[in-house]
């Protein structure tokens, strides 16, 4: 056992003048009688009260001892433990171009997989979760990081219009990957999130699936939208109008992104889907890690407050009750 603040032990010698005052009452308090023979007190029997006639000091002085030792806050020593733990790092890169306002999903497609991601992102409290997301560009919105309380308000801030509207597929999921390829962590996993086709960028999708499979990353592709036409709002001169999309899209090259890398493609159609989806995804990617941890101090000064407590309580009852007297 350690102490946090061991200068409170001086506290201790309190006990020095606590102790000096009560042998000095005691012998100023005393009465002399002379008496012939004393013969019968000695062999008079001690009362309950005789015995407990100095226990008011010793709970006093256990309780300074015992709030000493509280204020110094002792801590159980440190140490090794070996534990199991799952943690692996996650690249999402979202498509955030104009048809991801299609309203097929509610409220749009792109609230929604906000919202189906947050609850992804909160699942995995171990793993390193960063954010890319992708239109006309791409950019990094949030590096690899623990803190999920940042990333999903990053996600939260997530909306279209950000960068120039189209859909650079390539672009977006090669910038996920060269976020992700230094990791020292051996599961990576880019989860790449879209309802279009490549129309736009420098960079061809399935070279940059090559290279996510070069760096032993697997790319978890979703194609977002329903099979049908969807509405989406078009903001003109006038106000807000509404056109209508197809559902069609470049699967076959979300297909191949997927195999390439080992991961996996999957259609969400609508909110539940989404969700579903995001879930086996969750499934898939648990790994295992056995790790050592070295476990912090951990504060053990609350027995010994509630044992201070307890002795000065005790004191007040056997001194103002039990051993009450005329004079008090």
């Amino acid at each position: 056992m350690s102490f946090a603040n061991l200068g409170y032990l001086f506290l201790l010698l309190l006990l020095i003048p606590i102790i000096a005052v009560y042998i000095w009452r005691l012998k100023k308090g005393e009465a002399s009688l002379r008496m012939s023979d004393t013969g019968a007190l000695v062999k008079s029997r001690k009362t309950f009260r005789q015995y407990l006639i100095h226990a008011p000091i010793v709970l006093v002085c256990l309780s300074v001892i015992l709030l000493s030792i509280a204020l110094a806050r002792p801590q159980l020593s440190n140490r090794w433990s070996k534990e199991s733990t799952e943690g692996i790092d996650i690249m999402m890169a979202l498509d955030i171009s104009g048809t991801m306002l299609a309203e097929d999903l509610r409220p749009n497609r792109l609230e929604a997989a906000k919202q189906v991601a947050a609850e992804f992102i909160n699942d995995r409290p171990n793993d390193n979760i960063g954010l890319v997301v992708f239109a006309g560009e791409s950019f990094t919105q949030c590096p690899l990081t623990t803190d999920h309380t940042v990333l999903i308000n990053l996600f939260q801030s997530v909306k279209f219009g950000m960068i120039d509207d189209g859909t650079a597929i390539g672009l977006g999921l090669a910038n996920a990957v060269n976020r992700i390829r230094t990791s020292p962590t051996k599961s990576k996993v880019v989860i790449l999130l879209t309802d279009g086709s490549n129309n736009c960028g420098d960079i061809d999708p399935l070279t940059a699936a090559e290279i996510a499979k070069t760096f032993g990353i697997r790319v978890y592709a979703i194609g977002v939208g329903s099979k049908g036409e969807a509405r989406v709002p078009v903001q003109t001169p006038i106000g807000t109008q509404y056109a209508t999309v197809s559902g069609q899209f470049d699967e076959a090259t979300l297909r191949q992104i997927a195999q390439t890398t080992g991961g996996a493609y999957f259609r969400a159609t609508d909110n539940n889907t989404l969700r579903s989806i995001y879930k086996e995804i969750d499934q898939l990617e648990k790994t295992k890690i056995r790790v050592r941890e070295y476990s912090k101090r951990s504060e053990n000064f609350e027995p010994y407050l509630w044992a201070a407590f307890v002795c000065l309580i005790m004191g007040i009852i056997i001194r103002y009750f039990l051993l009450r007297t005329i004079s008090d």
